[in-house]
């Protein structure tokens, strides 16, 4: 049974379309200065698969002028270490790695309840589990103490110490795997088993694994997206992390044998791991790289934790590896870890072995460009019973060995059976997750120290500080394309009419095979040339323009349609947020470029707002943003850069943004579900919503806030807006600017408040003269 409400819509609705009429637009003329439109078929689909190829086109011309922007001075090995530095601490701020880490003077020896300190040994080592401190508690009150630490294996040799070695496994392979305590790994592959049977005292440390279950009974995360979505927001990497777990350890070895080199090692995961920090630290004297060194450009492809914002602006296969230069680097691109993850929530993807000969040609164009140790070595094919990057290891690090056989190392005994791999890496989730949440409540003072440089003493005062934000706004979070918008080559087609505004389906270029696309609805009582204000009314998540001109669909109740009817030039553009994960991909193409989503979508509203003000009907210095939902989420963004829009209205998204999608404690949070492109970089230490808000201000702002909408809570989205009600009404003394409406509803148009919000500001009369009925 239907109820009443359903059959209520589906009624109106029906009335609703019998009052549009399609209009076969062959012989109509449209708005000033088009032509045209003749293209066929979905414009939204058109239009994603456009802003698709030429992300893939940016990737492929940030790749050639790569080596433009990545400068060396290779005059001398001292003058070509010393013009690394700006690189390095590029490559520390793309990974997150901007916390200092805690000093300690040994790792500490974890011991079973009962049990012995050692868990297994050989004739040449013993194996023990450790612990040691890595990042401390980010808030005032807990510096000092310990808040993640790092955990593994300690092959310690029973005589000299004959070199340091960190050797990662892959993410889905255990420390008990990599020396043979648990099945999993063939004996030529252990490495660090066969380094410590030749006096090396190795560290083998716990990644967080690929391990998949639903969060919350919603999105199915592995443990490396669960934990990377936080931090991302945060301004960290769940790899920035794992690298500075690895640093720990060589800050020890360099304490404690100062003169005993040191190598570092790894294996998929752990080899992008052992690149990193080999690429990050000097003191690391030989790095080995199996399964991970390729051309990086289809990165987006792979599990969304290596999504690094910019990385790709400054580093390929050959930048990573100039940064190890003249140091020892070992290249092992005999295979890699092969993966492919459905969906479901998270982000799909699929991993690869790097391509063997695309591998070499990067490595040798390296070593053309840098200062290359004699000590260094590329391989791609390897006996079955051989591990070069053993022999290499031991080589370099400058251990005699004979040559073993591989297939025969010295039996280990255990004292336990127990795999400790499980319950170690659940503590290692426990506390990253932890911090991040500390992070978290202490992101509010970061960013209200990042926005001291406001000057509130006056409104002339503000609009001139403001700027410097606008610019990192728009550069370093939103991301800017350095591409001029072409001409308009605006085509339009005349595809509605009802007794009260005429609709044209409008097409307009913006970049190479990105176009713009909405729908311009005209009231039919305009003068020749009378100038009317304009309302941009965005769709939301999967929507379209149609959506918000007829159907009186349940979320947008026509809003465009009946805006034109009170008067307006209303314009309904299509975002390019739909299609589900083919709109996702898009930004997952975009964000290692140091770009996003919204590097497309602003210079699409900048080229809406500039054709807008060529309409002879146009008064453009009145054109308004309204949007609902991811409408709501442009609402916040789009104006803030685009300043032609005169005032902003957020409905169905305000919030304590940071907070929605950091959270693991609060059930409305993105963590949870599919959103996996939601995520933008380091918005805890710059732009929450009171910080975009500000960008906005002082043009008129507001919010439409239904009690029962899900995408947040009363108290958040309170909290939040208290912060531009401050601003507005307490330092800048324009409390009239800025409204926010709380009214009892789901996700949806209000349009009450904010219709009245748009009479007034926008200076055009309201026809009803009183306030609107609810839906």
């Amino acid at each position: 049974m239907l109820s009443r409400d359903v059959v209520r819509w589906c009624l109106g609705g029906l009335l609703v379309l019998m009052s549009v009429v399609k209009v076969d637009a062959q012989q109509v003329t449209g708005p000033e200065g088009t032509v045209p439109l003749t293209i066929e078929g979905d414009l939204a689909s058109q239009m994603v698969d456009g802003i698709d190829r030429f992300l893939l086109k940016e990737i492929e011309k940030t790749a050639a002028t790569r080596a433009d922007r990545f400068k060396v001075d290779t005059s001398s090995p001292e003058a070509y270490v010393a013009s690394l530095t700006p690189h390095r601490e590029k490559l520390a701020k793309c990974l997150g790695i901007r916390d200092a880490r805690m000093e300690f003077d040994a790792p500490e020896i974890i011991v079973p309840v009962g049990g012995d300190p050692v868990i297994a040994q050989s004739d040449k080592f013993t194996v023990q589990a450790i612990r040691w401190p890595v990042l401390s508690d980010p808030t005032p009150q807990g510096d000092g103490l310990p808040s993640i630490y790092g955990e593994g294996l300690l092959l310690l040799p029973k005589g000299d110490i004959l070199a340091n070695v960190i050797v990662l496994p892959d993410a889905d392979q255990t420390p008990e795997q990599a020396i043979g305590l648990v099945d999993g790994i063939p004996l030529p592959l252990q490495v660090a088993r066969h380094l410590a049977e030749e006096g090396c005292r190795v560290v083998v440390p716990q990644l967080i694994s690929r391990k998949r279950e639903k969060r919350l009974g919603r999105a199915d995360l592995t443990n490396r997206e669960y934990l990377h979505r936080a931090a991302f927001e945060l301004g960290r990497t769940l790899a920035g992390y794992e690298v500075q777990m690895s640093l720990g350890i060589v800050d020890w070895y360099s304490k404690s044998s100062p003169q005993t080199p040191i190598g570092i090692a790894g294996y998929g995961e752990g080899g992008m791991m052992a690149m990193f920090a080999g690429g990050l630290d000097e003191r690391i004297q030989v790095t080995g790289v199996s399964g991970f060194f390729g051309p990086r450009e289809g990165c987006w492809q792979e599990p969304i934790d290596r999504n690094f914002a910019g990385l790709l602006r400054d580093f390929g296969a050959q930048e990573l590896e100039m940064l190890i230069a003249p140091r020892s680097l070992i290249i092992d691109a005999t295979g890699g870890p092969t993966l492919e993850l459905a969906g479901n929530g998270g982000g799909p993807a699929v991993l690869s072995p790097p391509d063997r000969k695309l591998a070499l040609t990067e490595s040798s164009r390296a070593n053309e460009r840098a200062i290359r140790s004699p000590k260094s070595a590329f391989f791609s094919k390897m006996p079955e019973t051989q591990n070069y990057m053993v022999s290499y290891l031991w080589s370099y690090l400058g251990i005699k060995s004979k040559n073993r056989d591989l297939t025969a190392p010295l039996p280990i005994s255990k004292t336990s059976g127990e795999d400790h791999s499980p319950k170690r890496e659940a503590r290692l989730l426990k506390q990253i997750d932890r911090h991040n949440q500390a992070l978290l409540r202490e992101a509010h003072f970061v960013r209200k120290d990042f926005m001291s440089k406001l000057d509130v003493t006056s409104v002339e005062a503000y609009e001139k500080s403001v700027e410097q934000y606008r610019d990192i706004f728009r550069k370093d979070v939103i991301g800017e394309f350095d591409q001029p918008l072409l001409p308009f080559n605006a085509r339009s087609r005349k595809s509605w009419e009802t007794e009260k505004w005429t609709g044209h389906e409008v097409v307009m270029d913006v970049f190479p095979d990105v176009f713009a696309y909405g729908i311009l609805l005209l009231p039919k009582d305009l003068k020749p040339g009378e100038k009317r204000p304009v309302v941009v009314c965005q769709h939301g998540l999967e929507g379209r323009p149609t959506d918000i001109i007829q159907g009186d669909h349940p979320a947008y109740h026509d809003f465009a349609a009946k805006l034109c009817e009170r008067g307006f030039i209303t314009f309904s553009p299509q975002n390019p947020y739909i299609f589900t994960d083919r709109f996702r991909t898009l930004q997952r193409k975009a964000q290692p470029l140091g770009k996003s989503l919204f590097s497309i979508i602003v210079p699409q509203h900048q080229q809406i707002v500039n054709w807008l003000k060529t309409q002879p009907n146009v008064d453009g210095d009145r054109i308004a943003f309204y949007g609902l939902s991811y409408g709501g989420k442009s609402a916040m963004r789009i104006p803030a850069l685009v300043t032609d829009y005169c005032l902003s209205i957020c409905s169905a998204d305000f919030n304590e943004w940071v907070l929605k999608n950091a959270s693991t404690r609060e059930n409305f949070s993105y963590i949870w579900t599919g959103e996996y492109e939601i995520f933008e970089w380091d918005l805890g230490s710059t732009f929450n919503y009171a910080e975009m808000a500000a960008l906005i201000c002082p043009r008129p702002f507001m919010v439409e806030r239904g009690h029962f909408d899900g995408v947040g809570e009363d108290h958040w989205v309170g909290y939040e807006y208290a912060k531009v009600r401050h601003l507005y009404s307490a330092q800048l003394k324009i409390g009239d600017k800025t409204e926010i409406e709380w009214f009892v509803g789901p996700h949806t148009i209000n349009g009450q408040g904010t219709y009245q919000f748009l009479h007034k500001h926008l200076n055009w009369p309201d026809p009803a003269n009183e306030r609107v009925k609810p839906h």
